[in-house]
């Protein structure tokens, strides 16, 4: 394309909040708007953008002329660790320093001589500072909720919650009361909401960041992207749209992507901040259908050196074949190291990876189960996967994630209390060899076929919300 056609083009600026878990269905989208003709400049914080050049490689990102990345800083030390920074002082820092670099980065994007004026902003709805970058340029700014449609909803009852005094949590009796007043979620309990909201800290740092960042979100978004389908969170999404700005369901973006031919550059451009080891799909060809299970708890999933020996152990007591992805951060203040025996009595069905291409290995026909924290990316890879789940949440909504997949969706089952491995190994192969753990599967395989349909042209309804979202707010300043 020659210059003048590529300054024709609109222009979305995209900025995730700067966690993996975050990066990864912003990107996709990005991916999905330039297939249909946006411009697309990528914003990474400098520490995530060195992290997914180490991991991808110096020339991963180039080769694209109408898909650019750049960065901008968060305010933190430099580091050259490479793990998840802390999540609520990089809330805090955000707010108090990336406004300012973000307006030069989109004056420096208007100057630039071979590439469109921006057009529109899609950001995080955890970087609402873009909404004073967009007011003052007069485009549209999109908040993306990269969480599922019910943990946005839990979190939109903070006020709720605290006129009806249950934030600060008192106490954990409290976490069996039922929620009956939440719109359109059914015995929803006080437990299951997300951890930012059963603080007892009534100065809690990650409370705060939620109010503030939910209220600019709701009274100044030009429109809230959902990665989730309608099938699936149908009631929660219809009172969402009472509640907020326009709200579009274009989920799972992962499936969306089968949209763009396999052929086309794009499909280059990865979003892994540590490195694929790919190694471990040559190790599942070996492997007999829904034979092994699969383990990886996220990104920013911390455990203790005692519970990752409890795991450990049920696993290999359970007999079953399994792949497990260990972070070198996933051990809070250690190495994440297992017990050598457990080496020497699984080295035959097992094996450990620090990190894997994920949606490649769950739609493997050798994963029978995954054990995971259902962080929304993972709940929707198992699903689109048709892939039945054991879960242990950990952070965020993925309790709010749990509660739905084991007690609406009936995908799942939730490793209550303490872990320990004799509950771990029980779960393991209730899952893999039990009736339970059958009907899971069959009812994951009808989680993927709706999906499936959802994203496929021309009448599926997240198909048709991506092109509303584009026709109706991402390209209103052009009509």
């Amino acid at each position: 394309m020659d210059s003048n056609g590529l300054k024709e083009k609109p222009h979305a600026v995209c900025i995730p909040f700067p966690a993996q878990g975050h990066i990864t269905p912003m990107l996709q989208l990005a991916k999905l708007l330039n297939y249909k003709g946006f411009h697309i400049t990528f914003v990474n914080t400098e520490f995530n953008h060195k992290r997914l050049l180490r991991s991808r490689g110096p020339d991963s990102l180039d080769g694209l002329p109408s898909f650019r990345f750049e960065t901008i800083p968060d305010g933190l030390p430099p580091t050259d660790v490479n793990a998840t920074q802390d999540i609520s002082t990089l809330c805090l820092s955000i707010r108090k320093t990336c406004l300012a670099p973000f307006r030069d980065l989109i004056s420096k994007l208007n100057s630039l001589p071979n590439s469109p004026p921006v057009t529109c902003i899609v950001s995080d709805v955890g970087m609402t500072l873009t909404l004073d970058a967009a007011q003052e340029l007069g485009i549209p700014d999109v908040m993306f909720q990269t969480a599922s449609a019910c943990g946005l909803m839990c979190c939109l009852q903070y006020r709720p919650l605290i006129e009806k005094g249950f934030i600060p949590l008192k106490d954990a009796n409290y976490l069996d009361t039922v929620l009956d007043w939440i719109p359109g979620m059914k015995n929803i309990r006080l437990g299951d909401v997300p951890s930012f909201l059963r603080t007892k800290d009534p100065n809690d740092i990650m409370l705060d960041v939620l109010m503030v960042e939910l209220e600019r979100a709701q009274r100044r978004a030009s429109a809230i992207i959902l990665n989730t389908f309608d099938a699936l969170e149908h009631d929660v999404v219809d009172a969402l749209l009472t509640l907020l700005p326009p709200v579009y369901s274009i989920g799972p973006l992962y499936l969306q992507l089968n949209q763009i031919p396999a052929d086309n550059k794009l499909n280059l451009i990865g979003s892994n901040l540590w490195t694929n080891e790919s190694e471990c799909l040559e190790w599942l060809d070996s492997k007999e259908p829904n034979s092994v299970v699969y383990v990886n708890f996220g990104s920013i999933t911390v455990m203790t050196a005692e519970q990752l020996t409890e795991f450990a152990w049920g696993l290999a007591n359970s007999n079953m074949t399994f792949l497990w992805v260990i972070r070198p951060d996933l051990v809070g203040g250690d190495s994440s190291v297992v017990p050598a025996e457990f080496f020497v009595q699984t080295k035959e069905r097992s094996l450990l990876a620090s990190w894997c291409p994920q949606e490649q290995v769950l739609n493997h026909p050798a994963i029978g189960g995954f054990l995971t924290h259902c962080g929304w990316n993972s709940t929707l890879e198992s699903l689109c996967g048709g892939v039945p789940m054991i879960i242990w949440p950990f952070f965020a909504e993925q309790q709010t994630n749990c509660r739905f997949c084991c007690k609406e969706w009936g995908v799942g089952m939730e490793i209550e209390g303490e872990v320990k491995r004799d509950y771990v190994e029980g779960l393991v192969r209730k899952l893999m060899e039990g009736e339970e753990g059958k009907v899971m599967r069959k009812k994951a395989l009808e989680w993927k076929k709706l999906a499936k349909e959802a994203t496929t042209g021309p009448n599926g309804l997240s198909f048709l919300d991506l092109d509303k979202i584009i026709n109706q707010v991402l390209l209103s300043r052009r009509n």
